[in-house]
């Protein structure tokens, strides 16, 4: 077993990232030497001011070092502006560039990566986790050289106006280091904590509002809101955790500074009775241990950032270090003739006790139509899921032309099949976009209108204000159920490729939607190798063979009337279902 990385080979691996914008952040880091800088100048010129006008009472100058204590400050403030602009666009890049590349890396997983990990969790890696990492790679680290460099500076200064008082000071340091571990041990066991239960807590969201209408039919609000409200209290204790971690990090940092403070104030005043301190110098130092007392503080603070950041980037590296889908074929295949063979296969879900689907066998030539039915979980959908390898069996083969699907590669397999399920898969785009989707968005004008027209869509597209170029919404929610079939169809026919899986594409329709996808059907299965996953029978009569499954298995198999013959599951099913309609 793997062990897991250090916070710091995490973070080390996460300032990778950062390479691409060293520019930038090598810009930043000398603008905030220029700002440490800064602050030293002002709190080393407040010595010979001091002097010069409180004890040497010079007036002829007077004005000299004030003016140049404004220069100090323009000089800081710009620099310090760099630094937050520089910093800033190199975060928000790193973020950019996460929140991409885990995208992309999600869509080369295998279809088990989302039978394990819902959407919502997916989408705060994408959302509040990659926010987290662009704070921990950049934001964290902009404050931390920020207040570092000034707090070095600042010492410096220190040990330059009085060697003695600042090394009785630093005496502090230790105590001050443990107290700073201790707080990102803390920081770091929790923040893994937060982020889970923010994926928990949208989960619930998402799940109750996306089915507000069974939850408000059922009376389930108080039960939703109830769920809710605990994942939330979850929530709420571990932020508190953070919260009180913060708090008594920064009470006992303050307390070491004031002691630290009072230190100061004692040697000092040793040192200005034995005449080796100056009004001024004292001056100087107070204020240099007036900067460096918020910077600590500033510094503990970012604890909490940086190691939040470090807990989302264990995430998202997580992501990135799975296993892509598995694509070692090496044949090239420009159009497949179509012929499909399953030879003996089993398929089983990681952790199943029982296989999905268990010895299945059958030949699908080009031309002819398979139908698939079963009752509900008898492994309709994952045998063809199959096909297009989204799943990968576990013993046995499936052919392509002869060729087991796995020696091919794996965009090269996939060209070959087009797929209308149960749920059209819309985005929020025009008609044409959505028809001419992927790799067919190189399709013609002349083309995309044939196949619209095809599938019967062409009659609702027409009275579009916009036409093809209508925009559509998200998931297509401005079409009805019929319409979002009929494109999914449209696009299928655009394709056009020589196998067509229909996963029950009209279970969900009316009875005249369900005529009119039908008919673009029927012009959209000639010639081709196609496999139907029915719900309604009474669809498949004239199917070329009809596979019946139970619990994985293959228990029947000819056509509509020879099933019907028989007497067995098939005819058990379609007397169902002849006397439901009746």
């Amino acid at each position: 077993m793997n062990e897991r990385p250090s916070p710091w080979q995490t973070y080390r691996r996460l300032l990778g990232f950062a390479k691409p914008y060293r520019g930038l952040l090598g810009l930043a880091f000398v603008a905030a030497l220029v700002e440490a800088g800064g602050s030293a100048a002002f709190a080393k010129l407040m010595e010979p001011i001091t002097n010069r006008t409180f004890e040497a009472r010079d007036v002829d100058n007077i004005w000299v070092l004030p003016a140049l204590i404004v220069l100090v400050f323009l000089v800081r403030g710009f620099a310090g502006f760099v630094t937050d602009l520089a910093m800033g666009r190199s975060a928000r890049s790193i973020a950019r560039d996460l929140r991409v590349g885990v995208l992309g890396k999600y869509l080369r997983m295998s279809g088990l990566r989302f039978d394990t990990e819902p959407v919502p969790s997916m989408l705060i890696r994408l959302g509040s986790d990659s926010d987290q990492v662009s704070q921990a790679a950049v934001d964290a680290m902009k404050v931390m050289i920020q207040q570092a460099l000034q707090a070095l500076f600042l010492l410096g200064v220190m040990l330059w106006t009085s060697w003695l008082v600042t090394l009785s000071i630093l005496l502090l340091a230790p105590p001050l280091a443990w107290v700073m571990n201790k707080v990102a041990r803390r920081y770091r066991k929790v923040s893994h904590r937060i982020q889970e239960s923010s994926g928990n807590l949208l989960q619930a969201a998402d799940q109750a509002l996306s089915n507000q209408q069974e939850v408000k039919v059922y009376g389930a609000q108080a039960a939703e809101t109830a769920r809710y409200r605990t994942l939330a209290d979850i929530n709420l204790n571990l932020a508190m955790k953070v919260e009180t971690t913060r708090g008594v990090a920064t009470a006992v940092v303050q307390t070491m500074g004031a002691v630290g403070l009072a230190v100061l104030l004692l040697i000092a005043g040793l040192e200005a009775q034995a005449g080796r301190l100056t009004a001024g110098a004292f001056f100087t130092l107070l204020l240099s241990m007036a900067g460096i007392i918020p910077a600590l503080r500033q510094l503990t603070n970012v604890q909490n950032m940086l190691q939040r950041g470090v807990a989302s980037a264990e995430r998202l590296f997580d992501v990135l270090d799975a296993p892509d889908e598995t694509d070692t074929g090496t044949l090239p295949l420009a159009r497949a003739q179509g012929q499909l063979e399953f030879r003996n296969v089993t398929a089983r879900y990681p952790g199943a006790t029982r296989p999905a689907i268990e010895n299945i066998s059958f030949v699908a030539s080009p031309g002819t139509v398979t139908a698939i039915v079963g009752r509900s979980g008898s492994g309709k959908s994952t045998l063809v899921k199959l096909i297009p390898r989204f799943y990968e069996a576990e013993s046995g083969q499936i052919l392509l032309d002869g060729h087991g699907v796995q020696d091919y590669r794996l965009a090269d397999l996939r060209r070959q099949i087009a797929l209308v399920g149960q749920q059209v898969m819309l985005f929020d785009g025009s008609v044409a976009d959505n028809v001419a989707y992927g790799e067919l968005a190189q399709a013609g004008q002349p083309a995309l209108e044939q196949a619209v027209r095809g599938a019967n869509a062409m009659e609702f597209v027409e009275t579009l204000p916009d036409g093809l170029q209508a925009q559509i919404g998200a998931k297509g929610g401005r079409l009805s159920g019929g319409q979002r079939q009929r494109l999914a169809i449209a696009r299928a026919m655009l394709k056009d490729a020589p196998i067509l899986i229909l996963d029950e594409a009209t279970a969900a329709l009316d009875n005249e939607s369900e005529r009119l996808v039908q008919n673009a059907l029927q012009k959209l299965m000639p010639d081709r190798t196609t496999l139907v996953i029915a719900h309604r029978l009474s669809t498949i009569e004239h199917a070329d063979q009809v596979l019946v499954l139970d619990q994985g298995r293959l228990v029947e198999q000819g056509t509509h009337a020879e099933l019907l013959a028989r007497g067995g599951l098939y005819a058990h099913l379609h007397g169902m279902q002849f006397r439901e309609a009746e």
